[in-house]
């Protein structure tokens, strides 16, 4: 099955996880949830996909679900202790419903969606890492396994050392700045868009037309992450929550990709 066709299939199944996510949201009044239905769906849309074929699934086939099936199950069960233990909504998904007033389930439900062609793009892209018929043992691959390794630990331990800083009643009203968060804004988001590039070279090999299409993962997710939904409505959140404690912030600290903190201008 062409890479084209998982993704017309995995369309279609994630627009029925995105209908769901937003009829649930709708009825619970928090559209946090709607991250937890696209994370858990879109790990379980790669895994089906990494293991379609005819036959038993190969060497690769079981390693490429089981990196996708990790990345779901961490990031999943991540966002739905996130919100199910915060009383207050993601302040993304606040500034929404300020934004939009009346309109706001109306463009949620065109926002829950529009991430469905997303989910369906990665699940290809999965697809086509799995589907390659060279066996598995390449150098190729364990470069692939290396990355996912630390997209893994990165993202796990920023995602560690938010939650730490977020329940220290001390450092309530306080932005996050220590450890992987001195060395970028948004280190979860890097290690994300590394996790997708992984696939990659579990995918490329000579004679292999759609080992190509991987690319379009850590492609899609590089734009989304830094100029559709994930920066761009959060960094706007927190300079309107912060104000000049959040501009000190960014002025000092890497936006995407983690670098050593700048000095102060002066110092």
């Amino acid at each position: 099955m062409t890479a084209l066709a998982i993704a017309a299939l995995m369309m279609a199944a994630m627009t029925g996880v995105m209908t769901a996510a937003w009829l649930f949201q709708r009825r619970v009044g928090d559209g946090g949830w709607t991250d937890v239905f696209w994370v858990l769906g879109t790990g379980m849309a790669c895994v089906v996909a990494a293991l379609s074929g005819v036959g038993t699934p190969t060497t690769r086939q079981v390693v490429v679900a089981v990196l996708a099936g990790l990345w779901g199950l961490r990031l999943g069960l991540h966002m739905l202790n996130r919100v199910r233990a915060s009383a207050e909504e993601d302040r993304r998904y606040t500034g929404f419903r300020r934004d939009w007033g009346a309109a706001f389930q109306r463009r949620m439900l065109s926002f829950a969606l529009s991430q469905a062609p997303a989910g369906a793009i990665l699940a290809s892209a999965v697809h086509v890492a799995a589907q390659n018929t060279t066996p598995f043992g390449r150098p190729e691959d364990y470069v692939g396994l290396l990355l996912f390794a630390v997209a893994w630990t990165g993202e796990s331990l920023a995602d560690a050392q938010l939650s730490r800083f977020k329940a220290d009643p001390a450092n309530r009203g306080r932005i996050a700045d220590a450890g992987l968060w001195a060395w970028s804004r948004h280190p979860n988001y890097f290690f994300e868009l590394l996790t997708w590039t992984a696939f990659v070279p579990l995918a490329l090999a000579p004679g292999y037309a759609q080992g190509g299409w991987s690319l379009a993962a850590p492609l899609q997710m590089f734009v989304l992450l830094n100029y559709v939904s994930g920066v761009p409505p959060l960094e706007r959140a927190m300079r309107e929550a912060h104000g000049p404690a959040f501009d000190a912030y960014a002025a000092r600290t890497s936006r995407f990709f983690p670098l050593p903190p700048r000095a102060p201008k002066g110092a």
